[in-house]
């Protein structure tokens, strides 16, 4: 069995003195590869105080606020607007109906005064 192990080069044979060399190679880095990195100089961000954070969200709310209640306010006006228009138009045909109405009356009086002097 030990013939076999030699002549497949699994073994010990041979192949000894290459294995005891490997096994004691040592890995060499350049002086390049020893140097530091030195990253980039990245500029600093100024963290967002409470004091910005809590202006900035307060103009942020006010405006989301105010524009919400403009809306608002504008559909009132239009629905107010709309409702007034149709009630003068309304007020307009009856004022028309009433002045023929009227018309109609005065032409009936002219003509039963035109019968009694005849």
């Amino acid at each position: 069995m030990s013939a076999r192990i030699l002549s497949t080069g699994l073994g010990l044979g041979a192949s000894a003195p290459f294995a005891a060399r490997s096994a004691t190679r040592h890995f060499q880095t350049s002086a390049r590869r020893l140097e530091a990195v030195v990253a980039p100089a990245i500029p600093a961000r100024k963290p967002v105080g409470a004091f910005r954070g809590g202006l900035f969200g307060f103009f942020f709310g006010s405006t989301l606020a105010g524009s919400a209640v403009y809306y608002y306010v504008f559909q009132e006006y239009k629905t107010s607007n709309e409702l007034l228009t149709e009630d003068i138009y309304a007020l307009q045909n009856a004022v028309d109906r009433l002045s023929k109405y009227v018309g109609t009356l005065e032409d009936k009086m002219e003509t039963l005064e035109r019968q009694k002097r005849k």
